[in-house]
């Protein structure tokens, strides 16, 4: 369970699923898709898409007041960043948790895992 890491995004396989970190933050949802596409894309050597049903939980971590960011694009930015490279399709998001929280630092972390039903 080693990270692999390129620029501001870090990654690493669980024994539950993948766990991914991406250092900063920005208003611009816009920024991340491209940043963890080129994660995936470049640096990436864990497991390949699956299909099935998936959980995936997104916390955005901030230092001070919240930044001005609609979480709904934060979300849809991610998963279509991550979408191919963890799961084929968003229809296979079968729980989507979103959320924004004061935290020691100011990071996105993600977390992706098939749900076993």
């Amino acid at each position: 369970m080693t990270w692999s890491v390129f620029g501001k995004v870090r990654a690493r396989e669980t024994d539950e699923g993948i766990e991914l970190f991406i250092d900063g933050l920005t208003t611009q949802a816009k920024y991340y898709k491209p940043l963890v596409y080129e994660f995936f894309r470049k640096e990436w050597r864990g497991s390949r898409p699956a299909w099935g049903d998936y959980a995936v939980e997104i916390r955005m971590e901030h230092v001070g007041d919240p930044p001005w960011m609609d979480l709904d694009n934060l979300a849809k930015a991610l998963l279509d960043a991550i979408k191919g490279f963890v799961f084929h399709d968003d229809s296979q998001v079968a729980r989507l948790l979103v959320e924004r929280f004061e935290g020691e630092r100011e990071q996105i972390h993600i977390r992706v895992y098939a749900l076993k039903r």
